[in-house]
């Protein structure tokens, strides 16, 4: 489905009847992502899985892309649909517009799902390796893209998943210099939003990976004590839904259902 926003086109799926579960997908990657998990669960709930700003089939509104201006946008697809409340899961990029879309709307947020996902700001490092990021996409997207995919597999599995590392990198390229661009400058500034999970009442789920080489499990998982989530680490890196599919989906169920 399509959607006009601001001169621009969003993209979503709606399908399923039940629970509204809300799928947000990380940076380079598009709502396709979801096809295994919304087949798991498209039995049991409405399943709304929406192409960020810049990715997929949305169009870009600029120069950044704030974590906020993503949620907002996320607000304004629930908003047509008139759906007033639902479960957010986010891996990645998307676990940080999920708690920017918590934090300007609590109410409509009945669970919080971070995948692969962390609430905190970027270190000083992180930001100026995304400004390392930035030049490496202005100068040859196509190279930062086959380099940046791969490298987000535990180095154990990059064999074993060859053909969706692939898969990815080919849904990958079609997005425009300028997505990938404002995403990287949008994460880069994005705030600590710890708060919001610590002061949320809602049921809390994160989900990390040992061999993580964008979140460093041994840093991330010491910071995420005391914020009242539960935490779930799997063996694997920053892609659990396909490192660890079948763990990852019942881990999901579990929580949505329960």
């Amino acid at each position: 489905m399509i959607l006009e926003y601001k001169d621009i086109p969003i993209f979503y799926k709606d399908q399923g009847q039940g629970n509204v579960v809300v799928l947000l997908h990380g940076f380079l990657e598009t709502s396709i992502m979801w096809k295994n998990l919304i087949s798991e669960i498209d039995n049991t709930h409405r399943v709304i899985a929406i192409d960020l700003l810049g990715h997929g089939q949305t169009g870009c509104l600029g120069y950044i892309h704030t974590m906020e201006m993503m949620a907002e946008a996320v607000g304004f697809v629930l908003d047509y649909l008139k759906i007033k409340t639902a479960i957010l899961i986010g891996h990645s990029m998307g676990g940080y517009v999920a708690l920017a879309f918590a934090e300007a709307h609590p109410e409509k947020v009945e669970r919080l799902c971070l995948v692969n996902s962390t609430p905190f700001s970027d270190s000083p490092e992180r930001q100026i390796n995304r400004d390392r990021a930035v030049r490496a996409v202005k100068q040859n997207h196509k190279n930062f893209i086959r380099m940046s995919i791969a490298n987000l597999f535990s180095v154990d599995h990059r064999e074993q998943f060859v053909e969706e590392i692939e898969f990815i990198k080919m849904v990958a390229m079609k997005l425009p210099v300028q997505g990938i661009v404002a995403a990287l400058e949008g994460m880069k500034i994005r705030k600590d939003r710890s708060g919001i999970l610590k002061n949320s009442d809602v049921p809390k789920l994160v989900i990390l990976g040992h061999q993580d080489p964008v979140l460093e499990y041994d840093t991330v998982l010491p910071q995420l004590k005391g914020l009242g989530v539960e935490i779930v680490a799997f063996v694997g890196g920053h892609m659990s839904y396909i490192e660890n599919i079948k763990e990852f989906t019942y881990k999901v169920k579990l929580f949505i259902e329960n």
